[in-house]
Formats: C-alpha cells, structure tokens, sequence
C-alpha cells in the first residue's frame, strides 16, 4: 500500500521541496526555516555578464538544487540527482518512480507552466515541484507555491522539464534516499554548519559581486544606469531587480525573513539566545529589501520624475543593507558555535 503524499505550501519551492519530501519519509521535525538555513541557502549574486530578460541577473540564494542538496547532506541524507539529454529517459525514470511509489523533486522552467497566472509566466528555469503519482495520463503535482495540488499533462511536463535558456533544467529529478533517523545533535551539528558555510560565502567569496560585496556592487550600478542607459532602460532594469527580488520564489526580503526565523529556530538546538537577537538583524534586512523594492518599483512605474535623485536613494537602501548584513555575518562568526 503506498504511503499518502500531503501537499504543504511554503513560501519558497525548493525549500518547500525539501520540506515535503523530508516530512513524507518521517522526518517531522523539519521546518522550512530549518531547511534554508541548513542548506546555506542565504547568498547575493550580481551577474553582470548574464542577462534575464533583457535585465541584470540577480540572484539571493544559492545554486538551484543546493539547499536540499545541503541541508540532507547536513543531516547524513543521500540525494539522489539525475539530469537527462533524452526527453524519453527522462519520461520513462519520472514514471519508473511514479509506479515505485516515489514523489520526487523537478527544475523546471515557469514560462510554460499553465496553473500559474499569466504575468507569472516568464524565462525563469529554476522552480521547483514535486511529482507524486499520475492519474488518466496526467502527472500529480504538489508545488510548495500554490495552495492546493494541481496536475500537468505529458506534454506540459516535458515543456517545463527541457525548458531552454540559462539554467535550463535538462530534466532534473531528484528525492531523498536512506534516511535514517535525526537527532538533535545531527540537527544542532546541521544547523552549526550551515551558518558557517553562509557566512564564509556572504562575507569571504572573491570578487566584487558576490555577497555584502555583490549588493554594493548592484547599488554602485544602480547610480550609473540613469545616464548610462537613459531613463527608460534604466527603469526597466530597476523593473527586473524587483521581479527577481520579489516574483521569482522569495527573493530578497522574503528570503532574510526565512533566515531570521531559521536563526530563531537554530537558538534551541544550539542554546545560544545571541542568535535571537541577530535574527532581528536580518528582519530588519528584510524590511529595507522591500523598502528598495517599493522604490525601485515606483521609478519602474513612471510614479516619480526618474530623476538621479531617485536612482540614488535605491543606491543607498541597498549600501545600507550590505552593511547591515555584513555585521549581522560577523557576529554570526564572533559566536565560535560549536
């Protein structure tokens, strides 16, 4: 007899993803928070010399694929991941794992998916679903960002999973294997690792565009693109930040909130009260990316003059929070958790 799926939204697919997929082989005590923070999902990256829809490529989290990828290793949980060159493997091992009983993990891309709104539908290949059976030749779907559970059909199913452009998901399967019982010292050593493995990337990553680094690089740019690019343009880069920081998954505020809750969460496993209080930082980091946003929003939508002056108060929300962010990393780092 196979083992009911229970669908759960989320505010982020692939932490949603992880949490689904965790609880479903007995692991009750996972949370999202606890899944984005142990899979060091926190990260800045400005790439300059991508483009996504013709706007800068942003993004807040890590590489798709590594939050669960981390946060299972974290906890002694195999990961098992394939990616495909033939659409036909990649049909006949969805529907292999179907028959066996086996909800799995997809990438996918959004611009064909036909349950999400219209404006929702764009370029993006890095959301993420669970498949967890088929019924009349359709694929059951449990996707963490909607409130109930929807379904595909083939040929949508092979769309989103060989959608082309950067990121493309080349079929991407993946699910949890040999889990073993967690215990609260595997947690606590989880979650120790993964604010390490954070704040290495958020505060020591070479380069300018990675990290605190990497969003006072974007702010620097954000003060050029007026005149650079003119007043038009310029905008609709500003439009793309906002999409990226606030459409695609959680984005920028919506993610330093998961980490604000993940530090309150990870304060009892480790007994240390500190991070409780760091995780106030990271609310109020959260609360200047949506400040940016409204802004950014605001010059995008033509409801100011888009003069310099504009451009420039975008330009220090963000230099303020790099520098909150940085601070809240090194305190993270002055604790010595063990």
């Amino acid at each position: 007899m196979k083992k009911e799926f229970k669908h759960i939204q989320a505010a982020h697919c692939e932490n949603g993803v992880g949490v689904s997929l965790l609880k479903y082989h007995g692991l009750d005590f996972i949370t999202e928070p606890l899944v984005f923070g142990m899979g060091a999902g926190l990260f800045y990256f400005h790439v300059p010399f991508i483009k996504i829809n013709n706007g800068p490529f942003l993004t807040y989290r890590s590489m798709p694929g590594k939050i669960f990828s981390n946060a299972s290793n974290s906890m002694g949980i195999k990961v098992s991941r394939t990616k495909f060159r033939s659409e036909e493997k990649a049909k006949d091992f969805l529907d292999q794992k179907v028959l066996e009983g086996v909800p799995v993990g997809c990438q996918v891309g959004v611009f064909n998916l036909p349950y999400f709104p219209p404006e929702y539908r764009f370029h993006f290949n890095a959301h993420n679903l669970i498949v967890y059976g088929k019924e009349n030749g359709n694929y059951l779907i449990s996707d963490p960002v909607m409130e109930t559970v929807t379904t595909l059909s083939e040929e949508d199913m092979m769309k989103v999973r060989f959608a082309k452009g950067p990121l493309a998901p080349r079929g991407q399967v993946y699910f949890p294997e040999k889990v073993m019982p967690v215990n609260n010292e595997i947690i606590k050593n989880g979650i120790i690792k993964g604010i390490k493995k954070t704040t290495l990337m958020m505060l020591d990553a070479p380069g300018s565009i990675i990290g605190v680094k990497g969003i006072k690089y974007t702010a620097r740019q954000i003060q050029k693109w007026r005149e650079k690019l003119g007043p038009r343009k310029a905008g609709l880069y500003l439009g793309q930040i906002v999409r990226m920081q606030e459409e695609i998954g959680t984005g920028g505020g919506g993610f330093r909130f998961i980490y604000a809750a993940f530090l309150e969460q990870a304060s009892a496993y480790v007994q240390n009260d500190r991070l409780m209080e760091i995780s106030e930082d990271f609310t109020k980091s959260g609360d200047l990316w949506r400040e940016s946003a409204i802004q950014m929003g605001r010059i995008y939508k033509g409801r100011v003059n888009n003069e310099q002056a504009d451009f420039n108060v975008c330009a220090d929300l963000l230099m303020r929070i790099s520098d909150l962010e940085k601070q809240a990393f090194h305190k993270l780092r002055k604790l010595k958790l063990k």
